[in-house]
């Protein structure tokens, strides 16, 4: 927290900065004021406590520091191969320095004779070293830490500021103006207690320690303080909203298990449920008869339930009085929900309707009609359920499939459809890591449903490359023969000059020609066909009129074939893991072994082999999605950018797992013994205040 304007400067006015540096840092960087700089944390630390002699230069060296004098400036070449080529020597040897950029500014400024402080990464070029574009410095004029040596802050900068003249030096002296301002005007964001329990240093004392570290120790320390103090920020305010939120109490009350939920659960449900969806049916039970909003997350893998949990908990409303909707963010998924819950559904007087953009008029006012006066209890269907002219008579539950999916306001203006409001079931089948739900979802409660129906058998994972099609070919041929259906999964559309992939239309003429009618019928679905037309496809499919469907990833989520055997994934180097994972989901559904089968191109990269390796060696979804948390980090993970997912400055969420979960403990306990810590949660309470929510951005807290 800084005094008023003490660092709001502009940065335009800092010495060796400018008007157009000034626009080029906050175009790429973000940094317009003083108090950003202070905020722009290096990315790592040189140890530039030791000077080297030229004589100990080794090849593959990272970077040498050096103490000599330059001899013989030159310039070699014209036009693009113009370099300037300097002779440095120290007694113990010559190494030539190199530059190809700036040449004549520094050959002005270069002093034949003169000592010079060089520093940076030595290259084996020709029988000799060389360093090209090295830091240099006269010796003379060098502050003493860096004739003494000193640990060096290193900024990551893009090389189009780079080219633009904005290097590391540029911003150290930059910082060099600013630190001291912030000296004084620099109070602690976190209570005595956390600083003095967790021995963090004050905070300019680590501010400085970050950008002027005495040792990689002091810098570490530092950087500990300010990662924990980002991760609290978060989950403090993600905490206290779940907390505020329950001590309303104007919610819903589902204070009876009825008619309805009693007749379906003993009498139409078709099958035993799992211990795990008994015990997330409990937990949200719980949740609902308290007069109080509900707002719980539901995780599970593909095919382990969750949407007959969330047929049941709208039985639970109904049963109450209430009405219960259900938003996906696809038609195809939204349809499929539509579908699977009328058939559940099919012996029950439950009036259910399906809305989307593609809704007839005609059909449309009759719903809305029947909606508002209470005549339908349950609206299935996507992003049109929150368009204005949606109004129901008393909704009680709202769920929300693939939440990642929609925007923040588009998930707000659900919940505002009633007075009280709703409550909230978030079903994702997308497993995410536990650091990474505890960010993304951190303000609701979690359910897991970790245990698939019985009987199901794993889905056997094959890596198979483009060569051996004649080999698939065979294989699929088999499966049809024993009446099974297959997916065949391509990336793209259409040809593209950039891509070696293979586009749809080309796989669907290869499979049409290996497969060829009357004997087989091959269908083709992708996200470019009518409504109607690619209903249509997909009912020849699931009516086993079409033995083969060729697609793109359209079938990810929603799709529900059990005679569906084979999940073939052409290009399977080219798909996410998580969505690798989603795409062997729409098979295994049914009492048969099931396939799925990644055909990859010749070269696989590493993070290409590692994805495709962990698909073949295992099946569970939140293994999946820690591996493909380390190798994407959260920022790339499916939807996380539309979610209103904070990007953290200094913290990672894959590398400081246990600082976030000690952070959260923190405040947790804080929230459950509120008179204990009143004065913590006073303090904090008063720095969000006055400097807004820190958990979108580091720098709000400065």
């Amino acid at each position: 927290m800084l005094a008023a304007g003490a660092l709001d400067q502009d940065i335009t006015y800092l010495k060796g900065i400018g008007p157009t540096k000034a626009q080029l840092l906050k175009d790429n960087l973000g940094i317009s004021t003083y108090g950003d700089f202070l905020f722009f944390f290096p990315s790592k630390y040189l140890d530039r406590s030791r000077f080297w002699t030229i004589a100990e230069v080794e090849e593959g060296m990272p970077f040498v520091q050096l103490k000599g004098k330059i001899h013989q400036p030159e310039i070699i070449g014209d036009g693009k191969k113009r370099r300037l080529r300097v002779a440095f020597s120290d007694g113990t040897g010559t190494i030539e320095l190199v530059w190809f950029q700036y040449i004549n500014s520094i050959l002005k400024n270069l002093k034949p004779g003169e000592q010079y402080v060089v520093f940076g990464r030595p290259a084996f070029y020709r029988f000799s070293f060389n360093i090209a574009h090295p830091e240099i410095e006269l010796l003379s004029l060098a502050k003493p830490e860096k004739v003494e040596g000193f640990i060096q802050p290193v900024y990551a900068i893009p090389e189009k500021l780079k080219s633009r003249g904005i290097d590391n030096q540029v911003l150290i002296r930059a910082l060099e103006q600013v630190l001291p301002l912030a000296a004084k005007s620099l109070s602690e964001t976190l209570p005595d207690s956390v600083v003095q329990a967790w021995k963090f240093p004050p905070r300019y004392e680590a501010l400085r320690s970050m950008h002027r570290p005495a040792s990689f120790k002091d810098a570490e320390i530092a950087k500990r303080r300010f990662k924990f103090e980002e991760l609290f920020f978060f989950q403090y305010n993600l905490v206290r909203q779940n907390k505020l939120a329950k001590k309303i109490d104007n919610g819903v009350m589902f204070a009876n298990i009825g008619e309805h939920f009693n007749h379906f659960y003993h009498n139409l449900l078709p099958f035993e449920l799992t211990n795990a969806q008994k015990r997330v049916l409990k937990e949200i039970r719980s949740d609902v008869r308290q007069g109080k909003q509900m707002n719980r997350l539901v995780q599970g893998d593909v095919g382990s339930g969750k949407t007959v949990v969330a047929l049941l908990t709208m039985l639970m409303a109904i049963d109450n009085g209430y009405q219960a909707c259900l938003m996906a963010p696809t038609e195809i998924l939204a349809r499929q929900h539509f579908l699977g819950i009328s058939e559940l559904l099919k012996d029950s007087p439950i009036n259910i309707a399906f809305l989307s953009g593609s809704t007839k008029q005609r059909e449309r006012k009759q719903l809305l009609a029947d909606l508002e006066s209470g005549q339908l209890n349950i609206l299935i269907g996507t992003h049109a359920l929150i368009e204005p002219q949606v109004k129901f008579k008393a909704l009680g539950l709202a769920v929300i499939d693939e939440q990642h999916r929609f925007g923040v306001e588009q998930r707000a203006k659900l919940w505002e459809k009633s007075t009280p409001p709703p409550h909230i079931l978030v079903m994702t089948a997308t497993p995410i890591p536990r650091t990474l739900a505890l960010s993304l979802y951190g303000h609701l409660d979690q359910s897991l449903i970790d245990e698939l129906p019985p009987g199901r058998k794993p889905i056997k994972t094959i890596m198979m490359s483009q060569d051996e099609q004649a080999r698939l070919f065979y294989f699929i041929r088999q499966q049809i023969k024993e009446g099974r259906q297959i997916y065949m999964v391509y990336p793209l559309i259409e040809e593209s000059e950039k891509s070696d992939m293979k586009d749809l239309y080309a796989g669907f003429e290869a499979v049409a020609a290996a497969f060829p009618v009357p004997e087989f019928h091959v269908s083709i679905v992708h996200g470019k066909l009518k409504a109607d037309e690619k209903e249509q496809e997909m009912k020849r499919f699931v009516d086993g009129h079409t033995q083969i469907m060729v697609s793109t990833t359209v079938i990810e989520v929603g799709v529900n074939v059990p005679n569906a055997s084979v999940m073939v994934i052409e290009n399977a180097e080219r798909f996410g893991l998580s969505q690798l994972h989603q795409l062997r989901g729409r098979v295994g559904r049914g009492a048969d072994q099931s396939y799925c089968i990644l055909v990859h191109g010749e070269k696989l990269g590493n993070d290409a082999r590692r994805r495709l390796r962990t698909m073949v060696e295992t099946q569970d979804g939140f293994k999946i999605a820690e591996v493909d948390f380390e190798l994407r980090g959260p920022g790339d993970l499916d939807g996380t950018a539309q979610s209103g997912f904070a990007q953290l400055s200094v913290a990672n969420l894959m590398t400081d797992q246990d600082l976030l979960i000690k952070a959260r403990n923190l405040v947790l306990e804080w929230m459950d013994n509120e008179d204990r810590f009143q004065q913590e949660i006073q303090f904090v309470d008063r720095i969000i205040a006055k400097h807004g929510s820190a958990k979108n951005s580091f720098r709000n807290i400065s």
